[in-house]
């Protein structure tokens, strides 16, 4: 099987095929309305979820294939002590497919391990999204038709946003790309993904002020404060950076504006009605997107593995699956003396 736990799973060839097909499938979606008859998709969801739950069941049913799930843990044998792994070992013998959300970061690793049919990460804690990047890509390909040479800017809370993570991840595998990464002092990007983008070749530019550089921008990717990720200390921390109208006259005429949703206080109502706010349009490319990956994996062989050495080192991310169901195998990314674990992504250091 080949599963979707991170987009660096997939080579570019095969993120191409999926977004071509995507193309295709938004274009005369009745064409395809039969590929998944008599498949079942499984969305277990142990995260709230709106857009990207309804958007998978959606892509199912249009595809001609039947969904089954749980939006609650609440709801599943979870509730009733069962560990991760045997509700992944039952769920996916009834699924074709078996999409995943979980507040931990590394879950749908873990759920690859023990599946008996192909993982879609739909969300792992703060760590990745990695269908939402597709979908980001997607809409930017549509509006800029390219992903080389853009100024980008990255907005809100950089250091608790999978989708910002996903979606630098990628983009730095392109040309000539600015990045400017927005953010009060204490929602700051992670290191990690600041040197990667360093590594890269494109330049990266740091701000507290969207005001600064709105002039600059081609695309501005807005996230909302991620409350439900946040320390004790930084309750009392955050403070939004705000998208007005009037912050508009001085942006492009195309300039895009973009936002995984839902949005909070980071953008103005007002903002909705600019012809350059495309974030429903995003939404309603992740039902294209996700159809086309469902055709593309589930009937693909081969490719996935853990590739992190064996330690016994215990993650120093509290939020990583692996400090809550311990039976999981402690893997780690040797980066010259330095060590992250494969789950979460953090930096962890040997005694």
């Amino acid at each position: 099987m080949k599963h979707l736990v991170d987009l660096k799973d997939f080579s570019l060839d095969e993120v191409k095929k999926i977004l071509d097909e995507a193309f295709i499938i938004k274009k005369n979606p009745s064409l395809f309305s039969e590929n998944m008859k008599g498949k079942i998709l499984a969305t277990i969801f142990f995260e709230p979820s709106t857009r990207t739950q309804f958007s998978f069941q959606t892509a199912i049913y249009k595809l001609g294939g039947q969904n089954i799930g749980f939006s609650n843990s609440s709801n599943s044998s979870v509730s009733k002590g069962e560990n991760f792994k045997d509700t992944i070992k039952i769920v996916s013998s009834y699924a074709d497919i078996l999409v995943i959300r979980h507040p931990l970061a590394g879950a749908a690793l873990a759920a690859s391990f023990f599946s008996s049919c192909p993982i879609i990460n739909a969300g792992d804690g703060g760590h990745l999204h990695p269908t939402q990047t597709l979908t980001d890509i997607f809409t930017i390909l549509e509006e800029k038709k390219t992903l080389n040479g853009l100024s980008i800017g990255l907005c809100g809370d950089l250091k608790f946003s999978r989708t910002i993570n996903s979606l630098v991840e990628f983009l730095i595998r392109f040309k000539e790309n600015e990045f400017f990464l927005i953010s009060s002092e204490n929602f700051k990007i992670s290191s990690k993904i600041k040197k990667e983008i360093i590594n890269s070749k494109n330049k990266l530019i740091e701000t507290v002020f969207l005001q600064d550089v709105i002039d600059k921008l081609d695309v501005l990717y807005m996230t909302r404060m991620q409350k439900e990720r946040f320390l004790k200390e930084d309750l009392t921390s955050f403070e939004y950076v705000n998208l007005s109208k009037k912050m508009l006259e001085f942006a492009k005429k195309d300039l895009i504006i973009m936002h995984p949703l839902p949005k909070n206080k980071e953008i103005d109502f007002d903002v909705d009605e600019d012809c350059r706010a495309v974030y429903f349009k995003q939404a309603l490319n992740g039902v294209f997107v996700r159809m086309a990956l469902i055709n593309f994996i589930v009937n693909l062989s081969g490719g996935f593995k853990a590739v992190g050495e064996s330690c016994d080192i215990i993650c120093s991310n509290k939020s990583c699956i692996t400090n809550h169901e311990e039976y999981l195998p402690k893997l780690y990314i040797k980066n010259g003396e330095k060590m992250y674990c494969e789950y979460c992504g953090e930096l962890n250091v040997k005694d």
